[in-house]
């Protein structure tokens, strides 16, 4: 093939551009990767609970960046409406805490371990909460601070030992921790207050109609089922960091394409005479055009198997370097950057084209 002969004289510009395609779809991947990796954990807490309905306070409407506080009193009030099975207290509150050498935040989530209603998504080691003493940890916070089971974690004036390690519970910025309710309330000085309810409906109720009841009992309630809390929460998380990812990933679609586009040129025009002596021995319409083309795909295809096949051993690196990044791969996220890897690599051929298409036959004579 003559594009990959061309390509292959100048065989060290040849693999630098390949790297250098690879380093831009490895970013697009990593960026891929931190987006599923956050809206599905940031979530996970919401989308794994048994609650038909969650009931918070009045204009609060996600537990990712709202604020709700309850109080006993108005869980006896969601007890008393027809339907109602269960009702989980739950306290949410950020904490500053002492881990080795440093200090780190966390989102401290207060439930009651003998229903379990509110507590971790997974346990991945270690136990469930049996006393008011001890805490449950997210697994990548534990990691990035080296934290194990039996370790004594100082929070305000209590120690509380860790039990155990949760996953799906990391939130990227911040991680979930769990104790008791009652040490929740100890820690906060307020002992009547809640942050919001999870409720279970009786077997034959419509949760719907269930959470209207419970709306028209008290102007204090926000209340919604849980596909309808799930979305809340899921369009949070989109709207935090995701924007950010998109304009970065944005920017390094941009600069791969001028990079394609700049190396085409020159490949261009360095072979100006051999296109000239083309056109002079009549060579058919667009076999010139095909040949840039094919040089573009040659090295997008080529970027893109590095790109893979060192994806995997960076995203591992970066994972043990940082824990607390959450980040998943797909096939479908390949495949995502592939397509736009084709685009890319049709966009960039447009300049080497219109220079292709300037090179005249008497050029030969010069």
């Amino acid at each position: 093939m003559y594009a990959l002969k061309t390509l292959a004289i100048q065989y060290l510009r040849f693999i630098i551009t390949a790297f250098g395609i690879a380093l831009c779809l490895m970013l697009m991947l990593f960026l891929l990767a931190i987006y599923n990796g956050v809206s599905d954990a940031s979530v996970r807490y919401v989308r794994e609970s048994d609650a038909d309905i969650w009931v918070l306070q009045r204009h609060a409407a996600n537990l990712l960046r709202g604020t709700s506080l309850l109080s006993n009193r108005h869980g006896f009030m969601i007890k008393e409406v027809e339907g109602v099975k269960s009702i989980a207290p739950i306290l949410f509150f950020t904490a500053t805490v002492n881990v080795p050498s440093n200090t780190a935040s966390m989102h401290l989530v207060g439930y009651d371990p003998k229903t379990g209603k509110g507590g971790p998504p997974e346990i991945t080691e270690g136990d469930t909460l049996q006393n008011n003493s001890q805490i449950i940890l997210d697994n990548a916070f534990a990691a990035k601070y080296k934290i194990k089971i039996g370790y004594k974690l100082p929070i305000r004036d209590d120690t509380l030992t860790v039990a155990g390690l949760s996953s799906g519970t990391n939130l990227f910025v911040i991680q979930f921790a769990f104790i008791t309710l009652s040490e929740a309330r100890k820690l906060l000085g307020y002992p009547a207050i809640l942050s919001c309810f999870q409720v279970k409906v009786e077997p034959g109720f419509n949760p719907l109609t269930v959470a209207e009841n419970i709306r028209s009992v008290s102007p204090d309630f926000a209340v919604y089922d849980k596909a309808t809390f799930l979305k809340n929460n899921i369009h949070e998380a989109e709207t935090g960091v995701m924007p950010l990812l998109y304009v970065v990933a944005m920017i390094g679609a941009i600069v791969l394409t001028a990079l394609l586009s700049l190396i085409l040129s020159v490949y261009v025009l360095e072979q100006q005479k051999d296109y000239a002596i083309m056109k002079a021995l009549g060579a058919p319409l667009g076999f010139l055009p095909r040949i840039i083309i094919q040089q573009s795909l040659i090295l997008a295809g080529s970027g893109l198997i590095i790109a893979i096949l060192l994806f995997a051993p960076m995203l591992f690196a970066v994972k043990k370097l940082s824990p607390t990044i959450s980040a998943e791969s797909s096939v479908s996220q390949v495949l995502i950057v592939a397509a736009g890897l084709l685009t890319i690599s049709l966009l960039s051929s447009i300049l080497p084209l219109m220079r292709q298409r300037h090179i005249y036959p008497l050029e030969v004579f010069r």
